[in-house]
């Protein structure tokens, strides 16, 4: 492999892995916000027990994130420098703003939360979990506005003195309309991932808690199994309320998704319609002439992508999704191949697209279409995986209708271990047809890949940085997992009235 491909599997490896723990880190803390603020108001202890129970995997997955997100950053500067330097002036503000606005906020909270509990005043340390919870979800504001701009540079211009990319109105890199229909979806797919973690967890406590009770012989044991049947109704109104209030967060955001997703997929025909293209496996140019472009439920093409050889469509159908009509135009893969090779942009409107137009046959890019097959698949991956998890939940509330409880069986069990990683995967699909679609631009029509690797950077440099990245991030991931189910298996802890605890150990350990 050469430089390019290395820094690019180097940069995908870490990426991906890291997103798994970003979606649920955004909207459980969230949840367990709610479920706290929900004890606040009833002093039921029922929403206690959920609050830390949960509390506890979002800093599991808090932890993690963090961790394997410092990778992301060094990577600009290691193997990106050229990158960096080009567009460091526009790519490192809302960078800047995210260390020190969104990430010092939402640690300095979970950290008074974490450690509060007997310590402030309850309204106090509510509020702490909600500011965390803010601070993580400025985080995903502040990301995604940097790669809005690597999808659609707008708020800069090229200086030719310096050669780079210049700030030149932070307001546009705000409010680019990639960022304004991205966030709202990716939030939309991370209360899916969250949603359906925590569906999950308390589906399958409830399925054990639906094993029949062992008969009791004498006062003593029965007295036993009295206080045993006691404690195994509590923690069914817990995690019945947990297991029901996750699977309808999971139908409404993935109402949002379908919502945000499809003005998404508007908004990308504008500025990247070579990616909408690639997603769909469209060709040949269709639709503006009475008859719509149709949606492709299954497409085969050549190995070199330049044709189809087989297909399954539905009429109209991606003329509506990519333009609102139903007999819009959508540009096919092969004349977007030839105005790209002709020099065309993408938005002649964009600045800074528009000043470095010269420069694209300089890089002597060869190639204008990203890889077919990975934008396809990946496009539809990210969608079946969602909606398969919403069928999951739409079961479990059938279980869980009239006071009913799902039943201890195996296939229920698979379902519901697949249930979080369905949108799990989901959302690492969604990243990878995200760049991938983009290819072979870093920043889209203007700056390509290969001419923002690091000069300086080795093959073998790469090789060992890769193998590292990969070896560790391995033995954080049996960490992780580990940790998972081992506070999962444990379930609901045991509480007593917050103002009673006393001792530091409870206050300082890990289960509070």
């Amino acid at each position: 492999m050469d430089q390019v491909t290395l820094a690019r599997w180097q940069f995908g490896i870490t990426t991906v892995y890291h997103w798994f723990f970003v979606p649920i880190t955004l909207a459980l803390s969230f949840i367990v916000a709610i479920f706290q603020t929900l004890w606040y108001r009833s002093r039921n202890d029922k929403y206690l027990r959920l609050t830390k129970f949960y509390g506890k995997l979002f800093l599991i997955n808090f932890a993690m994130g963090v961790v394997t997100g410092i990778v992301q950053e060094f990577q600009f500067g290691m193997n990106w420098s050229e990158y960096s330097r080009f567009v460091g002036d526009i790519f490192g503000a809302p960078l800047a703003f995210e260390a020190l606005l969104a990430f010092f906020m939402e640690s300095t909270f979970l950290g008074l939360w974490i450690f509060g509990w007997d310590r402030l005043p309850k309204h106090l340390h509510l509020m702490a979990i909600w500011l965390a919870a803010i601070g993580t979800n400025l985080s995903a504001i502040f990301i995604l506005a940097a790669n809005s701009f690597m999808q659609n540079p707008q708020g800069a211009i090229y200086n030719p003195a310096t050669d780079r990319a210049e700030m030149h109105d932070f307001g546009a890199v705000l409010t680019n309309p990639v960022l304004l229909w991205a966030l709202p979806h990716v939030l939309m797919a991370s209360w899916l991932t969250a949603a359906a973690l925590v569906a999950a967890v308390s589906g399958w406590h409830l399925m054990k808690l639906n094993r029949p009770a062992t008969e009791a012989e004498g006062d003593e044991a029965a007295t036993a199994v009295a206080a045993t049947n006691s404690k195994r109704e509590q923690s069914i109104a817990a995690h019945r309320f947990a297991a029901t209030f996750a699977a309808i967060a999971m139908l409404v955001s993935g109402v949002g998704l379908v919502i945000t997703g499809d003005e998404s997929g508007k908004i990308m025909t504008q500025v990247q319609p070579m990616k909408m293209a690639a997603a769909e496996a469209i060709y040949e140019s269709a639709g503006g002439d009475g008859s719509g472009a149709p949606f492709s439920i299954l497409t085969i093409g050549t190995l070199d992508g330049s044709r189809p050889l087989f297909a399954i469509e539905v009429p109209n159908l991606l003329s509506f999704l990519a333009t609102g009509t139903w007999d819009g135009r959508v540009q096919g893969i092969n004349e977007l191949k030839a105005a790209y090779a002709e020099g065309q942009l993408v938005d002649p409107s964009n600045e800074l697209q528009q000043a470095y137009a010269e420069h694209m046959r300089a890089w002597g890019v060869d190639t204008f279409t990203p890889i077919i097959p990975v934008t396809y698949w990946s496009f539809r991956l990210m969608i079946g995986l969602g909606m398969a998890a919403i069928a999951v939940a739409l079961l479990l509330l059938w279980f869980l209708r009239k006071g009913g409880l799902p039943p201890d069986n195996k296939w229920l069990t698979l379902l519901l271990v697949l249930m979080p990683l369905g949108p799990l995967f989901g959302n690492s699909a969604g990243w990878i047809f995200t760049e991938m679609g983009r290819q072979p631009w870093i920043v889209s029509g203007t700056l390509p890949t290969m001419a923002g690797v690091s000069p300086g950077v080795t093959v073998l440099e790469l090789w060992i940085s890769l193998i590292g990245y990969t070896l560790v991030y391995g033995a954080l991931a049996v960490v992780e997992v580990g940790l998972m189910l081992k506070y999962i298996r444990l379930g609901l802890p045991e509480v007593e009235p917050v103002e009673q605890i006393t001792h530091d150990d409870d206050v300082l350990s890990f289960a509070y």
